[in-house]
């Protein structure tokens, strides 16, 4: 009996060291804990959708952790003074005026200084470095079609996109929030200016490199210019070649009394094949292998090589005059002593 006994006692307490596991295991928490939660979802619901709240509302929010955490992040010395101006807006200023005449400040002097000059500076230099590098990496390509590739990296969309995917939106100082797309660009110009300042032009340049050309990576530079009389263009350029006009011919066909008609079209110049391009209509397949032959002249075809991300930013001349040729003046015989990279 002694021993069935304590058998026993063994057997209950283990019952109970392991009801006590598995109830601290999976149940750690007390029993007021979901019922509270329940209740706090329910008022959050019951006030509706709230206005976005800037990050400096947080309460552990620290600006100047931020700004040296910013640059940290990009792997980028900042000065802090400068990097501070680069993310202040004239707005900001104006509003913290505002606030001190409210409560009785006849004259108020805020020590700080907005981020325009540092935002022209930053635009130059992104633009001067944007076009050599694209010069140099098609070196082909007219010099319109590097000015609407420009275009496209220098826009407010473009700018705003990297800037805010940089994490600018939580620090700049600035009066509207959220922070509006122009707002977001500008501090990115102003950003490369600092930075410029801070580290000099080639680290600046390195910087655009790699966070705003990189959004060609994987584009079709032909679709950041659209040429709207491909026909007279090629017969131009083949005209300065000393070659006879495109000619077409109609080389395949399907579906041509149905809604899915397909014509495919070929040129040919001195009896020499051009290019080849498809269409819902003679005249569309034309038209495309108009500009098939052109992206053949330009070195731009879906198969081109990749615009190389990793040139030392240095290997490009700032030689002004050094401009791609012109559409107007393009021929095969000009692009003979292209230096290709």
């Amino acid at each position: 009996m002694d021993f069935a006994r304590k058998l026993s006692v063994v057997i209950l307490n283990a019952q109970k060291t392991r009801r006590t596991y598995f109830v601290s295991a999976e149940r750690n928490y007390k029993r007021w804990f979901a019922p509270t939660l329940k209740e706090m979802k329910k008022r959050k619901l019951k006030m509706g959708p709230q206005p976005p709240q800037h990050r400096s509302t947080f309460l552990e929010w620290n600006y100047q952790s931020e700004l040296y955490a910013f640059g940290k992040r990009l792997g980028e010395e900042f000065k802090k003074d400068l990097l501070q101006r680069a993310l202040t807006h004239r707005s900001y200023i104006v509003q913290e005026e505002m606030r001190q005449k409210e409560v009785g400040i006849e004259d108020p002097k805020l020590s700080l200084e907005d981020n325009q000059e540092l935002a022209r500076r930053g635009e130059a230099l992104m633009s001067e470095y944007l076009k050599h590098h694209l010069r140099f990496a098609l070196p082909r390509f007219p010099e319109e079609g590097i000015c609407a590739i420009l275009d496209h990296l220098m826009s407010v969309e473009t700018l705003a996109h990297v800037s805010r995917h940089l994490g600018t939106s939580d620090i700049i100082l600035s009066s509207d929030f959220p922070v509006e797309e122009v707002t977001l660009a500008t501090t990115l110009k102003a950003v490369v200016g600092a930075l410029a300042e801070s580290s000099g032009e080639d680290r600046a340049r390195e910087f655009v490199r790699d966070f705003l050309l990189t959004q060609l990576a994987g584009r079709d530079v032909n679709e950041f210019w659209e040429i709207k009389d491909p026909i007279t263009t090629l017969t131009d350029i083949l005209k300065r070649d000393g070659r006879g006009e495109p000619e077409p011919r109609v080389i395949g066909e399907s579906g041509s009394n149905t809604v899915l008609a397909s014509y495919q079209v070929a040129l040919y110049s001195d009896k020499e094949f051009l290019s080849i391009g498809y269409g819902e209509s003679i005249s569309i397949a034309i038209e495309m292998a108009a500009h098939d032959a052109l992206k053949r002249l330009f070195h731009t075809t879906e198969n081109m090589k990749p615009i190389p991300f990793t040139m030392d930013v240095g290997a490009m001349s700032d030689d002004e005059s050094k401009r791609n040729v012109s559409i107007n003046d393009w021929s095969s015989a000009k692009m003979e002593n292209v230096v290709h990279c």
